[in-house]
């Protein structure tokens, strides 16, 4: 994971949406604008602004800074790989609670931050943004990390959880390993990520607290949230927000609590503006008349390598400029155990699909692009082990213009990727001697899940720019529409 460096508050929120557009099948390779431009504001003099039939309500942004190049590819949980096995609401709040949306910041780099309160006084916490994970944690015990970690001893309003809980022995069984007892009879947890690393500790819970950009006003107050309280670290990653559809992700316990069974995001261009920030709703969805919605995919009967509570959807086929590729659709549906489900994960960084679909992408790519790109590098340069199409060109030479786009085609839902989405300017720390000197490279921001190992289609985060993506857990769904989430 990427260390952090650098936290830049802003007391006013200014989100800029333009250009939204989303393209069915029926419009497939045509751009429709809407021509829609949406204001936003949020001053410190007011905690919210109407939208619509509810109110809109605004949080801080903070922005973070990345400095080093993630170690792992995914916090997807391991069962994908076939390698590795009260506190009630504030009053001003609690009469629209059902419409609320609360709005929390986070920054696009290697991976995704926002900021939360929690605890009885609050306890600034920072924790990565996770579609692909349930269990939302936070360090309990290394005081070397920053922010300091959470100390539940502060917090009189902290619980813990008993093993012999609902909670524990029910409400953990879509975990990587359900929860079990300790010597003292809580709810202990050991939560495994694809890479192979694992955080562990006792489940509790507390209160979460979204603070306004009024300091003085009250904060949108989440009582009696479940999270894990970790005794265990992973490397740069101060804490996590599990955001999938399992029974405990911090959106699941929102539904349970009536205050939200939807939330959205939207990626900030971190070439065109790397210090500008993204959004994350928790409710309605300002813009949900713009979106595009797929159905999530799911099976009912467990299956080893199938994750039942991923944002999964029917990928049905790609196409790079106009050309459909050759991919059977069998190749986009799970097998008999489950493998070959693909996820919307907002905590792998980039897109992995299966082999029989990467090599005819990959060699459609580079016959496109001939024109565009210089020097291939022939697999020689592998990044991060699954991605083997790179390309290197003079470090004064202007980004690669006129690249073919590559279409990922969903049922009833389309999503359009080029430029930068396509192509990563890799560290130079990562390059080491692989490039000319003078010459930086650039790699396709696809890679080979045979060579992960994980056996699944991920659509990681460096595809999600310039997209408001909604998780609808009510309705099942997802909806996309082209966007500009820039912070001016």
């Amino acid at each position: 994971m990427a260390a952090i460096s650098v936290l830049f508050p802003f007391s006013l929120i200014l989100l800029f949406l333009s250009g939204l557009n989303a393209v069915s099948h029926q419009k497939l390779g045509t751009t429709n604008p809407l021509n829609v431009t949406h204001f936003l504001n949020f001053h410190q003099n007011a905690t919210y602004q109407r939208q619509g039939e509810g109110h809109g309500f605004g949080f801080p942004l903070f922005s973070i800074s990345a400095t080093t190049a993630a170690a792992r590819p995914s916090f997807l949980i391991n069962t994908l790989s076939k390698t590795t096995k009260s506190h009630g609401i504030n009053a001003n709040l609690s009469a629209s609670k059902a419409a609320a949306t609360a709005r929390v910041s986070f920054r696009y780099g290697d991976t995704l931050m926002v900021e939360v309160m929690v605890g009885t006084p609050p306890q600034k916490q920072r924790m990565v943004l996770d579609t692909g994970s349930e269990l939302s944690w936070l360090h309990c015990a290394h005081k070397d990390s920053n922010p300091p970690p959470f100390d539940p001893t502060l917090s009189p309003s902290y619980t813990t959880v008993p093993c012999n809980s609902t909670v524990c022995s029910q409400k953990t069984i879509d975990f990587p390993v359900p929860a079990s007892c300790d010597d003292n009879h809580l709810c202990y947890f050991t939560y495994t990520y694809a890479d192979g690393t694992d955080v562990e500790g006792n489940l509790g819970s507390d209160v979460v607290n979204l603070q306004p950009s009024n300091p003085t006003a009250s904060p949108l107050r989440i009582p009696g949230v479940v999270l894990g309280c970790a005794t265990s670290a992973l490397p740069g990653t101060p804490g996590l927000m599990g955001l999938n559809r399992g029974a405990l992700s911090f959106v699941s316990q929102l539904q349970t609590l009536d205050i939200a069974s939807k939330f959205s995001y939207c990626i900030a261009d971190r070439f065109l503006s790397p210090d500008s920030p993204g959004v994350l709703y928790f409710g309605n969805s300002p813009f949900a008349q713009y979106l595009h919605y797929t159905q999530l995919f799911t099976i009912s009967l467990p299956l080893p390598y199938f994750n039942r509570a991923a944002y999964s959807v029917k990928l049905q086929g790609i196409k790079v400029g106009n050309k459909l590729l050759p991919i059977p659709k069998s190749v986009f549906l799970p097998d008999h155990t489950g493998a070959g489900q693909t996820m919307i994960d907002s905590g792998t960084q980039f897109t992995f699909i299966l082999g029989e679909a990467y090599t005819p992408l990959k060699q459609e790519f580079m016959l496109q692009n001939r024109g565009s790109l210089m020097n291939a590098m022939g697999g020689d340069f592998v990044f991060q082990g699954a991605m083997d199409l790179c390309y290197q060109q003079p470090a004064n030479a202007s980004f690669p213009q006129m690249l073919s786009p590559v279409t990922l085609l969903f049922d009833s839902a389309d999503i359009t990727l080029d430029g930068h989405q396509l192509l990563y300017q890799i560290p130079e720390s990562s390059a080491g001697n692989n490039a000319v000197k003078g010459n930086v490279i650039y790699c396709l921001t696809f890679g080979n899940s045979d060579l992960v190992p994980v056996e699944a289609n991920i659509i990681g985060n460096h595809q999600q720019q310039n997209l408001w993506i909604e998780y609808d857990l009510q309705n099942s769904r997802v909806g996309f529409a082209k966007a500009r989430c820039n912070f001016n």
